[in-house]
C-alpha cells in the first residue's frame, strides 16, 4: 500500500501489475512532459530576416569604421597611424562603448519592443553595425605586426589597454543606460 501511494503522488494514478510474483505499479498511462510557453520568447523574424539585419549592419559597420580609420589618418597623420594603430583601438573601444549601451537599452527598454523588435535591434546593431564596426582580427594582426617589429613594449601596452579600455567602455555604456532609466 506504501508503495503504491509513493507512486501515486510520484507519477499520478497507479495500476497494479503482477511481474515475478510481485506487485509493481505502473502509471496509468506515460506522463508528458510539460513544457514552458516559449512563443512569447521566441523571436518572430524569419532565418532571412534575421540573416538581412545582420548583412545590412554588417554593412554599414565596415564602411564606419573604414570612415573612421580615415578621418584618423588624416587628422594624426601616416606616422603616427603606422607607429601604433590607434584606428582599430578607437573602433573597438567605441564599439564597446556603444555595445555596452545597446545592451544596457535593450535590458531596460527591450520589453517596451515586441520579441521580435528586440530581437532585430540585437541582430541589426549588436551582431551586425558593431560586428562590422569593432575587429578582433585586425587587432591580432596589428598586436603580431608590432610582435614581430621586435616592439614588446608597444605590443604589452596595445593589448592591455584594447582590452581593458574596451571591458571599461563597455561598462560605462552599461552605467550610462542604467543612469538614463
Amino acid at each position: 500500500m506504501r508503495a503504491q501511494l509513493a507512486w501515486t503522488l510520484v507519477f499520478g494514478k497507479a495500476y497494479p501489475r503482477k511481474k515475478h510474483g510481485f506487485y509493481h505499479y505502473w502509471p496509468a498511462r506515460p506522463r508528458e512532459a510539460k513544457r514552458p510557453d516559449m512563443s512569447s520568447l521566441t523571436p518572430s523574424l524569419s532565418p532571412l530576416a534575421a540573416l538581412l539585419n545582420v548583412a545590412v549592419g554588417g554593412a554599414i559597420g565596415a564602411a564606419l569604421r573604414y570612415q573612421l580609420g580615415r578621418t584618423l589618418t588624416a587628422w594624426l597623420g601616416p606616422a603616427v597611424i603606422g607607429a601604433f594603430p590607434w584606428a582599430t583601438l578607437a573602433a573597438n573601444v567605441l564599439g564597446s562603448l556603444a555595445m555596452g549601451l545597446l545592451f544596457g537599452w535593450l535590458a531596460r527598454d527591450g520589453s517596451a519592443l515586441s520579441p521580435a523588435g528586440s530581437e532585430q535591434a540585437r541582430l541589426l546593431i549588436g551582431v551586425g553595425l558593431l560586428g562590422g564596426f569593432t575587429t578582433f582580427s585586425a587587432f591580432s594582426l596589428e598586436l603580431m605586426m608590432l610582435i614581430e617589429r621586435g616592439q614588446a613594449l608597444t605590443s604589452l601596452s596595445y593589448a592591455l589597454i584594447s582590452v581593458l579600455a574596451g571591458v571599461i567602455a563597455l561598462y560605462l555604456g552599461l552605467i550610462i543606460m542604467r543612469i538614463a532609466s
